[in-house]
């Protein structure tokens, strides 16, 4: 097998660990999980990444989600450029602000008003505070494995039990923020509803197709069910499309599943590439918003002009042929890899342009499921991917991303890279 070369990228994550704390600026770009150092990539083409060291990789991450079209979409890219050259930030509202607004709730089904802000960590963490909020209640309930942001009260872990008190996931959380949340078992409806019946519930909050433990498909019945209690117990549904969202649609997952959502938390595509996202829903929830109502958010960037031109231009470009296309590719990828997958014990789930290739025979339900995969073979897959020249997120509680616009030659480039790193781990 050959390996490629990378001692620029060696080089450089030596250099960066004595700034940078374990020289990254998000964990998971360290590559701890498949056993390696990080690839630094100098550009984005399309659909690949070329890194340092001038190895090309059709890119399976897409900067974790937000580039659906592809890399220096050269409409984006005009659309930023033209934003950047009347100034960068303002701290005071902007006619596209205005538009964006009315196109986010012309195109999801769940939102009636929506405030922009900078990341999908700021969406959900401010989307949970307004259902608490609202609801004058405290707790909320997440789902084991759904990853929200790494805001206090959703940076936990589950404690012991099939409903549970969530437990502390990192120093620096106190227990007393860490005792408002609950987790659960996601498709497990049973455990949702012992916890409601205990009262003080202001919100659950889920990710309606997971991405932060692979892709996991809501089983039939589970979002209808989850709609079912929340409304019977007093308690708001808030689904995080920070990936999801204009992913699996233009409506994102509350379209593709017909999920009557309270709150919705948007993020990656539609900032285009930037740093913006989104939190809205019904409009009586949101007039709880500050100037308006006392629940208070604010954010110095939110809203910001170069970010939006480039969401608006995404947005914009995401027609029902572009979701036409990335089903059919991700269809096609699915049905020639499921000889290769099968053959080497593993298992496959795709929704939409979503897709995660488990190192398990049967594809998992849940997370404790997928915490049965075996670890060391993907970080073997991962690395061979590599030498193919596949770019596979470094982790296997990750969702894959295709994107949009691949030639066939390039999806043959990807079936036959998967393939051959299947052997070869």
């Amino acid at each position: 097998m050959t390996t490629i070369d990378t001692s620029r990228s060696s080089a450089l994550i030596n250099d960066a660990r004595r700034r940078i704390p374990g020289g990254v600026n998000s964990p998971v770009r360290a590559f701890a999980a498949v056993d390696g150092d990080p690839i630094f990539i100098a550009r984005g083409e399309g659909c690949w990444l070329v890194d340092e060291d001038g190895n090309r990789f059709l890119d399976l991450i897409g900067s974790w989600g937000p580039l659906i079209l592809g890399h220096a979409h050269p409409e984006v890219v005009a659309a930023a450029t033209a934003a950047l050259q009347n100034g960068s930030s303002f701290g005071a509202p902007t006619a596209a602000e205005v538009l964006f607004a009315q196109e986010l709730c012309d195109a999801h089904p769940a939102l009636d008003q929506v405030r922009l802000c900078s990341s999908g960590t700021e969406a959900t963490m401010h989307a949970i505070r307004l259902a608490r909020g609202f609801t004058g209640r405290d707790i909320v309930i997440k789902m084991d494995g759904c990853y929200h942001g790494a805001h206090d009260s959703m940076l936990v872990k589950a404690g012991s039990g099939v409903a549970t008190f969530a437990k502390p996931g990192s120093p620096g959380i106190p227990e007393s923020v860490a005792s408002m949340t609950r987790t659960a078992p996601f498709n497990d409806l049973a455990a949702i509803e012992a916890t409601l019946r205990e009262g003080n519930v202001a919100a659950v909050i889920l990710e309606a197709v997971t991405g932060n433990m692979g892709c996991i498909e809501p089983a039939i019945g589970y979002l209808s069910g989850l709609r079912e209690l929340t409304q019977e117990h007093g308690a708001l549904l808030i689904v995080d499309e920070v990936m999801t969202g204009f992913r699996l649609a233009r409506g994102g997952a509350c379209e593709r599943y017909a999920i009557d959502a309270d709150l919705v938390a948007l993020g990656k595509i539609v900032g285009g590439g930037f740093p913006l996202a989104a939190f809205g829903g019904r409009a009586d929830i949101m007039s709880r918003l500050s100037p308006v109502g006392p629940v208070y958010q604010a954010g110095t960037l939110s809203g910001n002009p170069v970010a939006v031109a480039a969401g608006r231009t995404t947005v914009k470009l995401l027609t029902s042929a572009v979701y036409e296309e990335l089903e059919n590719v991700g269809a096609d990828l699915e049905a020639r890899l499921a000889d290769s997958i099968r053959e080497r014990g593993c298992s496959m789930a795709r929704v939409g342009s979503m897709f995660t290739i488990f190192f398990r025979g049967d594809r998992p339900k849940n997370f404790s499921e997928v915490s049965e995969c075996d670890m060391a073979a993907f970080g073997r897959f991962h690395r061979a991917a590599l030498n193919h020249g596949i770019y596979f997120p470094p982790s296997q509680y990750e969702a894959c991303f295709l994107p949009s616009g691949m030639s066939e030659d390039e999806r043959d480039h990807l079936v036959e890279g998967i393939r051959r790193a299947l052997r070869e781990s």
